[in-house]
């Protein structure tokens, strides 16, 4: 007989934890969640207390009972899943489907999978938290409820095909409310003015820049204040010198570690999850699914013994940070590395980086504060008491935690800090130039994964286990998408007074530029404007928010999960059929655009069968409207009427080619250009639209030479002339008798001989 059992989430997690366990343990992987919910219906019984049903998973069926055999033979069975509400539900399903008694199993946690947290989890195991697996079960039971009401409400008013979800739908909303807020949002003109000075009979290289505190809302305004500095005297009018201190940031929680990941390397919200897990299950770092900044007195001390050793005791300052999140429910340790003196590691590219990340974040927590001198200078200008000039500038005077590490804000046209030349109030000034240039305000910024993450966390919306997965499932299900945007040129006028004569230039600069950025669907939006009409409750924050705090008080034993879903569940299902007796739906209305100059018909957009689209109404009674798809990037909210007509261009006749009338459309499988009865597909980076008859013409003579070369055999056997190796649209084949073949990979066709391609004919027969 086995002495002992572990049964762990991951064999990754497995092997390490083996590695620290002596013979006497055997270290299995359960691969996650064994059971869920039945899939072919509700699997929850209203009528009988809101109990789920549950079932093995098909692909899991061999491993439980594995399992099974593995936990009869052992004299002991303990259950080390995860430490977080999820976890706890993995061990408890584990001893439903094994046959253990819940309230005799030994259950172990720890944070690190290191020897020492393993051997003490050991020696100190608890039973099942029902409280914690009660909190999950009614997060996934209410999830399901919603889900399963909400998604034929869906397939019967606005699409078929379409679902629904508790913080997936609200963080679809986030993200539909700011492109309507950027839609919406009207540019204006400023102009902002800067000056170089400096001090009098100072040489030049002493030179600064300060910004005038007043903007002007037109040219004439700023050009009126640039001739006014034509012959004008300046000088210094204040100096504020103050000693500031800036202290470090607190160790790494899920939300921040994905914020900062997405900042410094660029890196999705679910890949930072994958990367941190593969670091947590070899024992590098503690676990990953925290909303905690707390570290333990055995962590501080580490940090501070290797912020000695490399840096001096004055860079120390042990200190621990206190959580704001209220009802942290991972409340146990920040995210750090299990070995301070382990400063660099093995492993792939974004294991390396982000170790490193996690390694200077919470060493430099524990670092002295940086000390530094802020000088705020302003400059007047004689007799002109309104306009003031500001210059900033700051001096380190010690480095401290900014030695090792600097946290990167949203913000990226964060400007750098200058030094100052010194200066004193009364100071006379050279003015070497004054500069106008016009600015446009901006629109707000679309989010980016990692600030959706912080604005969900903001107001309360989902934990650290559930982010990543609501972002994949909302992207998933085709209602946001992940986009760049190449910009748009834009030009910009600027006026320089130098040496008393004021010149003008104008210059253009690229705005609108963005990178993974997360931008709403057409029909995300209908569906988030058709749940904000019917279902407000569950669209609204506060509530979002509330659900949330009350699965917190059932995780700490305060609230039964049963009486917490059914106060939730009577007032949803009466919105449900509410919903389904509306007859009327603003889903399938259509966007009006305005009317069609050449008809005089109504022109608007709306979503159709198979997607976005628009139309023209028909000019006779009987007639089909004319339709016309959305391109990529377009929206049905934004759409103008311009943009709307160009769509009907297509089908566009281009010209001829060897005498041949050449058109371009869009079919069932994309763009094609038409000519002499055969169709050739543009490529990706050929728009329709702008196709030129040359451009045609090279693709039509490119598919003319492949489908020549293919006609052309490989290779071909005197013996057997029946037999040819061809080249084909799906690389190289071989066709004999009237079948195709395909060649074996890592095969090079050259060297095949009669011999071999009759082998792989009677393979491939069998």
């Amino acid at each position: 007989m086995q002495e002992n059992l572990v049964i762990v989430e991951s064999p990754a997690k497995a092997k390490t934890i083996e590695k620290f366990l002596g013979k006497d343990y055997k270290v299995k992987s359960s691969y996650g969640h064994v059971r869920d919910l039945v899939k072919k219906d509700l699997g929850i019984d209203i009528a009988d207390g809101y109990r789920p049903t549950y079932e093995v998973a098909e692909d899991k069926k061999k491993l439980v009972a594995e399992l099974s055999k593995l936990a009869s033979e052992a004299h002991t069975v303990w259950l080390a899943s995860d430490e977080d509400r999820e976890g706890e539900a993995i061990a408890w399903h584990l001893t439903q489907v094994l046959g253990l008694p819940v309230d005799r199993t030994k259950r172990i946690v720890f944070h690190e999978i290191t020897k020492s947290a393993i051997l003490h989890a050991i020696e100190n195991p608890r039973t099942i938290d029902m409280n914690l697996v009660n909190a999950q079960q009614a997060r996934r039971v209410l999830d399901r409820l919603v889900g399963f009401e909400l998604s034929p409400v869906l397939w019967k008013k606005v699409k078929p095909s379409l679902s629904a979800g508790r913080v997936q739908s609200v963080a679809v909303r986030l993200i539909v409310e700011r492109e309507r807020e950027i839609i919406g949002f009207k540019s204006s003109e400023y102009w902002r003015v800067t000056a170089q000075f400096y001090p009098a009979g100072r040489p030049e290289k002493s030179l600064f820049r300060a910004e005038l505190g007043n903007r002007f809302p037109t040219r004439e305004e700023a050009l009126a204040f640039l001739e006014s500095c034509r012959d004008a005297s300046f000088s210094v009018t204040g100096v504020e010198e103050k000693p500031g201190v800036k202290s470090p940031a607190a160790p790494f929680t899920t939300s921040t570690l994905q914020q900062e990941a997405s900042r410094k390397f660029g890196m999705s919200v679910s890949q930072t999850m994958t990367v941190a897990q593969r670091l947590y299950e070899q024992g590098l770092i503690t676990y990953m699914r925290t909303d905690s900044v707390n570290l333990s007195g055995q962590a501080i001390a580490a940090a501070k013994e290797e912020v000695t050793k490399l840096f001096g005791e004055n860079y120390s300052s042990p200190r621990n940070f206190k959580t704001k999140t209220k009802g942290a429910q991972e409340a146990h340790e920040a995210i750090r590395p299990s070995y301070f003196d382990r400063t660099s590691i093995e492993g792939s590219n974004d294991e390396r980086r982000l170790y490193d990340l996690i390694w200077k974040r919470t060493v430099a927590s524990q670092m002295a504060p940086a000390q530094i001198d802020r000088t705020v200078v302003t400059v007047g200008k004689a007799g002109d008491a309104e306009h003031r000039f500001t210059a900033t500038g700051e001096v380190v005077r010690f480095d401290g935690f900014l030695r090792l590490y600097t946290e990167s804000t949203d913000d990226e046209k964060e400007e750098a800090q200058t030094v100052l030349p010194e200066m004193h109030a009364g100071d006379a000034l050279e003015c070497v130039g004054v500069t106008s240039t016009q600015r446009f305000t901006q629109s707000p910024s679309r989010y980016n994964e990692a600030m959706l993450v912080k604005r969900l966390e903001e107001l309360g919306i989902g934990r650290p286990s559930t982010y990543a997965p609501t972002i994949t499932t909302i992207i998933n299900r085709g209602y946001v998408v992940k986009q760049n945007r190449e910009g748009v040129k834009r030009g910009y006028a600027q006026m320089t007074l130098e040496k008393g004569k004021i010149t003008e230039k104008n210059l253009t600069e690229t705005v609108g530029k963005e990178k993974n950025r997360l931008s709403p669907t057409d029909i995300g939006m209908v569906v988030n404007d058709y749940l904000e009409s019917q279902f407000k409750e569950i669209l609204d924050y506060n509530f979002t928010a509330s659900v949330e705090k009350e699965f917190d008080e059932i995780a700490e034993g305060d609230k039964q999960w049963e009486k917490m879903i059914d106060a939730f569940y009577h007032g949803f299902h009466r919105s449900v059929e509410a919903a389904l007796e509306t007859q009327l739906s603003t889903a399938g209305q259509a966007r009006v655009l305005g009317t069609d100059p050449k008809t005089g018909r109504q022109v608007s957009a709306r979503i159709g069968r198979y997607g976005p689209m628009v139309q023209i109404e028909p000019e006779k009674e009987g007639e089909k409207p004319r339709y016309a798809s959305l391109r990529k990037g377009q929206l049905i909210a934004s759409i103008t009427l311009e943009e709307a007509l160009e769509l009907f261009a297509l089908p566009r006749t281009l010209g001829q080619i060897d005498g041949k009338e050449a058109v371009v459309g869009l079919g069932k499988f994309g763009p094609y250009v038409r000519c002499d009865g055969k169709f050739t597909s543009l490529a990706k980076s050929d728009d329709p639209y702008t196709i030129t008859l040359e451009r045609a013409a090279e693709l039509i003579r490119e598919k003319a030479a492949q489908q020549a070369a293919a006609k052309v055999p490989v290779k071909s056997f005197e013996q057997e002339p029946e037999m040819l190796v061809l080249n084909g649209r799906y690389g190289v084949y071989i066709a004999y008798k009237g079948k195709n073949y395909r060649i074996p990979k890592g095969t090079d066709p050259q060297s095949l001989t009669l011999e071999d391609c009759l082998k792989i004919v009677a393979k491939q027969k069998k």
